[in-house]
């Protein structure tokens, strides 16, 4: 298979796929060696570039994947910046924050980062595919480890966790890229979860009042009880009372 052929098949396949493709996928379905397919990939990107096409070919999460040209960033929003405008939550993103920098990580060391509760996000974020649990920490109660995913890699665009730019410089990347959960078709975002968190802390509001309310009653009853009891035992000395004062006739 001469140099062109194999150019020709790799540009087909990247440009089918949504998602980065490894190298060894590229080997077993092309039956060439790896470093063949590497200088085709080079020489294709440099012949997009050569030419200035909108059409690149980046290496993403140690694969590689086809992607529209930096230089037409501008555009490609403006086209889509109408079909879906949900990201991810403040508390989403900066939970994401601190498993992306500290991982492997706790929810409590989350939690006492961002000095709040950490449960729901976490949750929704494993449920987006952006973090998973890769094990137990070896302390008292054995808590879940969190760490970021390949989905996580793909979503900001970069190769390896080594390409996380400096923890002041993430809040930025992230308004610019806007996260999207297809970003070759729909582009369609990630979505937002601060209504679940205020559906959530409603829930609990609502729980705590039925509690008190429960408490309420069964106080109330208690009372009652004891009120009966007292006036029982108030009617029940009169009656002996009554019965020492006028003892029974005798016939």
């Amino acid at each position: 298979m001469d140099r062109t052929s194999i150019k020709s098949i790799l540009e087909a396949l990247l440009f089918i796929n949504e998602k980065p493709i490894e190298i060894n996928e590229l080997v077993e379905v092309l039956e060439i060696g790896r470093k063949e397919i590497d200088l085709a990939l080079e020489e294709l990107s440099a012949d997009y570039q050569g030419r200035s096409s909108g059409i690149c070919i980046v290496k993403v999460a140690g694969g590689y994947q086809m992607c529209s040209a930096p230089t037409n960033e501008t555009w490609v929003k403006k086209m889509y910046q109408e079909r879906s405008k949900q990201k991810l939550s403040t508390a989403s993103l900066e939970t994401l924050a601190v498993i992306a920098y500290k991982q492997p990580v706790t929810r409590v060391e989350i939690e006492a980062i961002r000095g709040v509760n950490a449960d729901g996000v976490a949750r929704k974020l494993s449920e987006l595919g952006l973090i998973k649990i890769a094990g137990r920490k070896d302390v008292v109660g054995k808590p879940f480890l969190y760490i970021t995913t390949r989905k996580f890699l793909e979503y900001f665009g970069i190769n390896t966790l080594k390409d996380l730019p400096k923890l002041e410089e993430f809040a930025t990347l992230v308004e610019k890229d806007k996260i999207n959960v297809n970003p070759k078709s729909e582009t369609k975002k990630i979505e937002a979860a601060p209504e679940e968190e205020k559906n959530e802390a409603t829930v609990e509001e609502k729980e705590v009042k039925a509690a008190i309310e429960e408490n309420k009653v069964e106080t109330t009853v208690e009372v009652a009880v004891e009120e009966n009891k007292v006036e029982a035992t108030v009617e029940e000395k009169k009656e002996v009372k009554q019965c020492v004062q006028s003892p029974p006739e005798v016939e």
